[in-house]
């Protein structure tokens, strides 16, 4: 995690001191006290994350790579792309690359960034980097244990419709594809 006279939105804090309360394996939980630019001092609880990236990995057909995923946090199954977490110094493309080829077992010759996007900005410093992979092969998934997925091909024009009707909730999903839309109908 960077430290925080690095992070340049931070560059208008006056000062600032952080007493950890949780370090876990994902993420980190601490009160920063702090001094805000207009002078109000404020503590925060805040959550640091290493980041993530997210794949919309579209085939020939135009069908795009959603998951089905138990996520006991969300109350159930959830439609994802293909996503997880930066590893320490690991470029988003890699964890990229590595996430597609582990949770749905492919493999792609084309990649387009899409941007990055901050997914709780209130609270948490998590920022998610968001790809676009064409030229797929297929080659089979290896999930880790703590993941339960099914891997589904949905062509790309019906998984934005469910963008609007509600049958994707998860943000990065959303918007992965609505950031992809023009590129996979050129």
């Amino acid at each position: 995690m960077a430290a925080p006279d690095v992070i340049p939105w931070r560059r208008g804090i006056l000062s600032h001191t952080t007493r950890s309360i949780y370090q876990g394996r994902i993420l980190q939980l601490g009160i920063e006290s702090l001094t805000l630019p207009n002078g109000t001092p404020l503590d925060l609880e805040i959550v640091r994350h290493p980041g993530g990236a997210a794949v919309v990995a579209v085939d020939e057909r135009d069908h795009v790579c959603l998951l089905r995923q138990y996520r006991h946090a969300s109350g159930g199954w959830l439609w994802e792309l293909p996503a997880g977490k930066l590893e320490p110094d690991e470029p988003p493309q890699t964890t990229a690359r590595r996430e597609l080829l582990e949770e749905a077992g492919i493999q792609a010759d084309q990649w387009q960034p899409l941007g990055d996007i901050l997914v709780t900005p209130g609270f948490c410093d998590e920022v998610i980097h968001l790809f676009l992979a064409r030229g797929l092969t297929q080659l089979a998934a290896q999930p880790g244990a703590h993941e339960v997925i099914e891997v589904h091909w949905i062509p790309f024009q019906q998984a934005l419709a469910w963008v609007f009707d509600g049958t994707l909730r998860d943000a990065k999903t959303m918007l992965g594809l609505t950031l992809s839309e023009k590129l996979v109908s050129c």
